[in-house]
C-alpha cells in the first residue's frame, strides 16, 4: 500500500485498479480495511480505529484515495467537498479526440442502481442531477489522448459517463461503450491529484498520485513531459 500524505487528520493512499474503497455485496477486502490495519499495527493501537471515508473512486479506477483519521476532519472535509472547495483533478485515456482542445461538459445524470450505471444527457429529464466537469488534452501518443480532468461536481460514474456521451469512452471502460477491457481489468481512470486547505492547521496541501510503473500509463508521462518542458 503506497501511502502518499499522512498526517495526525488525515491519510492519502495510491489504489490500485480493483480495489475496492468500501465494502460492497462482494465481500472482497476493502481499502479502509487495509488502511486502518496499517494505522492499528502503526500506532499500536488496542481497540478500533476511526477511519472516514472523504470521497471514493470507482472499483476498475486507480489513483489517490483521502481518508480522514478524526472525526473533526471528516466532517470539515466533507462540508468542504459541499463547498467545492476541494480541487480534484484526474487523468484519462480515450481513443477519440474530443471535440475540442479543452472544454466543458454538462449533462444531467441519471443512475439505474440496478445495472449500477449513469446514463448521461444533453437536457434534464426526470430524476437527472446536472454534471459539470473541464477537461483539456494534455498529451497524445499516436492514437491515445490523455486528458486532465477537474471534476466540478461528484457525480455516480460522471467522467465515465459524460466522456461516453460525447463519443470518448475511457480505455478499457467496456460498461461504457470501450471495446476490450484491460487485462488487469481496470480502466485508463486515475485519481491524480487533490489541492486545499487542511481542514485543522489551514495550511494549504497539495497530494499527487503517480502512476504505476508497469502499464500503459509511462509512454504518456514521457509525452507529458515532453510537452511540459518544451
Amino acid at each position: 500500500m503506497e501511502i502518499l500524505y499522512e498526517d495526525n487528520h488525515i491519510i492519502a493512499v495510491n489504489k490500485l485498479a480493483g480495489e475496492i474503497v468500501q465494502g460492497d455485496k462482494t465481500g472482497d477486502e476493502t481499502l479502509i480495511d487495509k488502511v486502518k490495519r496499517y494505522l492499528k499495527d502503526k500506532h499500536q493501537k488496542p481497540g478500533n480505529v476511526f477511519l472516514g471515508v472523504v470521497h471514493r473512486i470507482d472499483r476498475p479506477a486507480r489513483g489517490l484515495v483521502m481518508l480522514a483519521k478524526t472525526g473533526k476532519a471528516l466532517a470539515r472535509l466533507n462540508e468542504m467537498l459541499r463547498q467545492n472547495q476541494i480541487k480534484k483533478t484526474y487523468w484519462a485515456v480515450v481513443t477519440s479526440r474530443p471535440p475540442a482542445e479543452s472544454g466543458e461538459l454538462r449533462h444531467y445524470l441519471v443512475r439505474d442502481t440496478e445495472k449500477n450505471k449513469t446514463f448521461a444527457h444533453n437536457k434534464k429529464v426526470a430524476g437527472s442531477q446536472l454534471a459539470v466537469l473541464s477537461y483539456k488534452i494534455i498529451a497524445q501518443n499516436q492514437n491515445r489522448w490523455l486528458l486532465e480532468i477537474d471534476l466540478i461536481t461528484g457525480r455516480h460514474h460522471q467522467i465515465r459517463a459524460q466522456l461516453s456521451q460525447i463519443g470518448c469512452p475511457i480505455v478499457g471502460d467496456v460498461k461504457y461503450g470501450y471495446a476490450l477491457p484491460n487485462p488487469d481489468a481496470g480502466i485508463c481512470l486515475h485519481s491524480r491529484q487533490m489541492e486545499f486547505v487542511h481542514p485543522v492547521s489551514k495550511q494549504p496541501v497539495k497530494i499527487t498520485a503517480p502512476l504505476p510503473p508497469k502499464s500503459s500509463w509511462p509512454d504518456f508521462i514521457s509525452c507529458y513531459n515532453q510537452n511540459t518542458n518544451k
